[in-house]
C-alpha cells in the first residue's frame, strides 16, 4: 500500500506518519489484519499534534465536509452537515455481542458474536477501498490514574479523526502507554462508503446499512455505515460505557452516564455530584449550572460520563475520561445555558445546525427573535415561515473540555473527586417530585433502577412517550440490566466498610401544570435544589417521609424571590400516593422483564414503596 497521497490523506515527511510507531506487534498485526479486511489506499498513524489536526481540518474544508464559519465571529469554527438518515444514536442497530445472550439481558439487542463477525466480515470487505485508514490511539482518562483505559480506533473518517482529537486524549500520549505493555480496547469504523478509481466522494458519507457492535469478552467494538458522533466516536457511548461498564464490573468499578459538578456553598462547603440524566433532559445545563442564588459556585467536572472506583480509603471517587464536550445545541441560549454560549465562541465544530447570511450558527432557542433567513441544517433556504426546523433537534457542538469557562481546576486530576451526593432524574411532567431523597443505599438503586423519562430527539421512539432508562444506562450497559444493579448493590456492601456512602436523590425538573406550562423555573434556580442536598448531607435539616424518600419540608426549601404560587410549589414538593403506586406497579413491568436477575433487594424496595402508598 501507498503510505502518502495529497489527495486523501495530510501529506507528511515525518516517518512516524509513513511507518508504525510502534513496536508492539500485536498492534501492528491488528492495524495490518483490518488493512487487508477493508483494503484502503493509505495508512496513516495518527500521532494528535496539532499540525495533523490542521493537515486534516484542510481534507474536510476541501471536501466540503466542513463550512467554515466566519472567523471574526467564531474563530477556528466549522459547520458540518450529516446525511438526513445519519443524525443521531441507532439504537435498534447497536448490538451486544455477548457469548451468552442471558449475559446481554434483555434490555440489549443480543446477536451470536460468530452470526455478528461473519456478517461485519461481509461488510468490511473492501469498505476502505479508495480511502485512508487512520490508526487513532486514544485514552479515556487522564494520564496516571487508576481507571484510565487505553483504546486504539481504526477509522476512514478524518471527521472522526478531528473530533476523537477533542473528545479524547489521542496520538502519542496513547501511544506511549500502549509501549509501555497496556493492553488497549480495539476498536474498528467505517462509513461504508468504498470509493472507485476516480470517483468524486460526497461530503458525509455513509451508508444506510448501520451496525454498532460490541464484543464484550474480546473487548472489541465494530462500527459500520454512521458517522454520527454517537454511533462513530468509539471513545465515547462504545468504550466509556458498553464496554467500560463491562470493564468495570469485572474489576469492581463503576462506568456510568454521569455529568460531574463542584459545589461551593456561600459558607465554602464543598460538595462533588454526579448526576445520571437520558439525554436531552437538563444534563448539560447542570453541569454548567450558574446559580441565582448569592455566593453560589458550580465548577464542572464533566458534562456525560463519570467513571467511579472505591480508593484505598473506603471513599467514592469520580473523574471524567473525556476530554471535549458534545452536546445538544437545540434550547442553549445566553438565559438557558450562558456558560455553554461562552465556551463555544470558537474552537468549535458544529453538526447539523443552522447557517446564518453572515456566516454563523443558530439553532431554535438561541434567540428569541428568529433570523428572517437561514440555510438550515440540511443546506436549503430557511425563513420563519418554514414548517420544519432550522436545525436538527440532535444537532450538536464538539469543543475541548478546556474551554469550558466554569471548568474546575482538578477536572483532569487523575485523582478524581470524594463524590458526596448522586443524583437520578428524568423528563416527568407529572407524578415525581422536585427533589427526593433515597431512604438508603438499596432504595437509591431501586430509584436509578426504575427511573422513567419521557422521550426525547436523541432516542428512538415516540417523541414524549414515557420510558424506563434505568440509571440513564439503558442504551449503554454493555450487559445484563439486573446484573448491573446488584453491581451497585455490592458497590454500596463495600462502601459500608468505611461508612462513607454519597447521598442519592431523585429530581424531576420538568412537572407540568394543568396548562401544561412548566411549574419549576429550572436552570440557575436548580442551585435551590443542590443547596436543600447539602443542607441534608450535612444534617442541618430533616424532610417529609413519603412512599419515594423524604421531601423538603416547604419551611426548609429557600423558595424566596421566586415567582411561585403556593399551589406550584406544593404540587412540586409533595407526591401524590395514588400516582406513586400506580407507576411503582408500572415499574414492575421492566422487573419482570429483566427476570431472575434483578436482585431480591429491588423487588423489596418496590414492595415497599407500594406498602408505604397504602398507610
Amino acid at each position: 500500500m501507498n503510505s502518502t497521497s495529497p489527495k486523501a490523506t495530510p501529506s507528511s515527511s515525518s516517518a512516524a506518519r509513513l511507518v508504525p510507531p510502534t513496536t508492539r506487534e500485536d498492534l501492528r498485526e491488528w492495524v495490518d489484519q483490518i488493512a487487508r479486511l477493508t483494503t484502503p489506499d493509505q495508512i496513516h498513524w495518527c500521532d494528535g499534534s496539532m499540525t495533523e489536526r490542521q493537515e486534516l481540518v484542510d481534507v474536510l474544508v476541501a471536501t466540503e465536509t466542513l463550512i467554515p464559519l466566519d472567523g471574526e465571529l467564531r474563530p477556528n469554527s466549522f459547520l458540518a452537515r450529516s446525511a438526513p438518515d445519519d443524525v443521531a444514536r441507532v439504537e435498534g442497530r447497536t448490538f451486544i455481542c455477548s457469548e451468552s445472550e442471558s449475559d446481554a439481558g434483555p434490555t440489549n439487542n443480543w446477536c451470536d458474536p460468530a452470526e455478528m463477525r461473519s456478517t461485519l466480515t461481509g461488510l468490511f470487505a473492501g469498505s476502505m477501498r479508495g480511502r485512508t485508514l487512520y490508526v487513532v490511539p486514544f485514552l479515556m482518562g487522564p494520564v496516571g490514574s487508576p481507571v484510565t483505559r487505553v483504546g486504539v480506533e481504526i477509522t476512514d473518517s478524518p471527521y472522526v479523526v478531528v473530533s476523537m482529537g477533542t473528545m479524547t486524549r489521542m496520538g502519542r500520549v496513547a501511544l506511549d502507554i500502549i509501549e509501555g505493555g497496556a493492553d488497549w480496547v480495539q476498536a474498528v469504523h467505517t462509513v461504508g462508503a468504498p470509493l472507485g478509481k476516480g470517483e468524486v466522494d460526497v461530503p458525509w458519507p455513509c451508508n444506510p446499512t448501520k451496525y454498532i457492535s460490541h464484543f464484550p469478552e474480546t473487548r472489541e467494538i465494530w462500527s459500520y455505515g454512521s458517522a454520527y458522533g454517537g454511533n462513530a466516536l468509539l471513545g465515547k457511548k462504545a468504550f466509556a460505557l458498553r464496554i467500560g461498564s463491562v470493564i468495570a464490573r469485572d474489576e469492581g468499578w463503576l462506568a456510568e452516564h454521569m455529568m460531574l459538578v463542584r459545589v461551593t456553598s456561600p459558607e465554602g462547603q464543598v460538595a462533588h455530584i454526579a448526576a445520571a440524566f437520558p439525554s436531552a433532559c437538563g444534563k448539560t445545563n447542570f453541569a454548567m449550572m450558574q446559580p441565582t442564588l448569592p455566593g453560589w459556585q458550580v465548577e464542572t467536572l464533566g458534562d456525560d460520563i463519570a467513571w467511579m472506583w472505591i480508593d484505598d480509603n473506603g471513599l467514592l471517587r469520580a473523574l471524567n475520561p473525556e476530554a471535549g464536550l458534545f452536546g445538544v445545541a437545540p434550547g442553549t441560549s445566553d438565559s438557558t445555558n450562558p456558560v455553554a454560549i461562552q465556551t463555544l465562541w470558537g474552537n468549535t465544530v458544529f453538526t447539523n445546525v443552522a447557517l446564518t447570511d453572515d456566516g454563523d450558527v443558530w439553532w431554535e432557542g438561541l434567540t428569541k427573535e428568529k433570523p428572517d433567513h437561514l440555510i438550515d441544517w440540511t443546506g436549503a433556504d430557511w425563513t420563519p415561515a418554514s414548517k420544519s426546523p432550522a436545525a436538527h433537534p440532535n444537532s450538536r457542538f464538539t469543543v475541548a473540555m478546556d474551554q469550558c469557562t466554569t471548568a474546575a481546576s482538578e477536572w483532569s486530576d487523575p485523582r478524581g473527586v470524594v463524590v458526596d451526593a448522586i443524583v437520578f432524574g428524568g423528563r416527568r411532567s407529572d407524578t415525581m417530585p422536585l427533589v427526593t431523597e433515597a431512604r438508603s443505599w438499596a432504595h437509591g438503586v431501586y430509584l436509578g433502577a426504575t427511573m422513567a423519562s419521557e422521550r426525547t430527539a436523541a432516542a428512538e421512539g415516540t417523541l414524549g412517550e414515557l420510558r424506563r432508562d434505568p440509571f440513564a444506562m439503558s442504551p449503554f450497559t454493555g450487559y445484563n440490566v439486573g446484573e448491573h444493579w446488584a453491581h451497585w448493590l455490592s458497590i454500596g456492601e463495600r462502601l459500608r466498610v468505611s461508612g462513607r456512602f454519597p447521598r442519592i436523590f431523585h429530581v424531576n425538573w420538568f412537572r407540568r401544570g394543568d396548562g401544561g406550562e412548566f411549574l419549576w423555573p429550572g436552570f440557575g434556580d436548580n442551585v435551590r435544589v443542590v443547596k436543600w442536598m447539602m443542607d441534608r448531607i450535612r444534617g442541618d435539616i430533616g424532610g417529609v417521609d413519603t412512599p419515594v424518600g423524604t421531601l423538603p419540608h416547604p419551611s426548609d426549601f429557600d423558595l424566596d424571590g421566586l415567582n411561585l404560587s403556593a399551589a406550584s410549589a406544593n404540587a412540586i414538593l409533595s407526591v401524590d400516593a395514588a400516582e406513586i403506586e400506580v407507576d411503582a406497579r408500572d415499574s414492575q413491568t421492566l422487573l419482570n422483564l429483566v427476570g431472575s436477575t434483578v436482585p431480591s433487594e429491588i423487588w423489596a424496595e418496590n414492595a415497599e414503596t407500594i406498602d408505604k402508598c397504602g398507610q
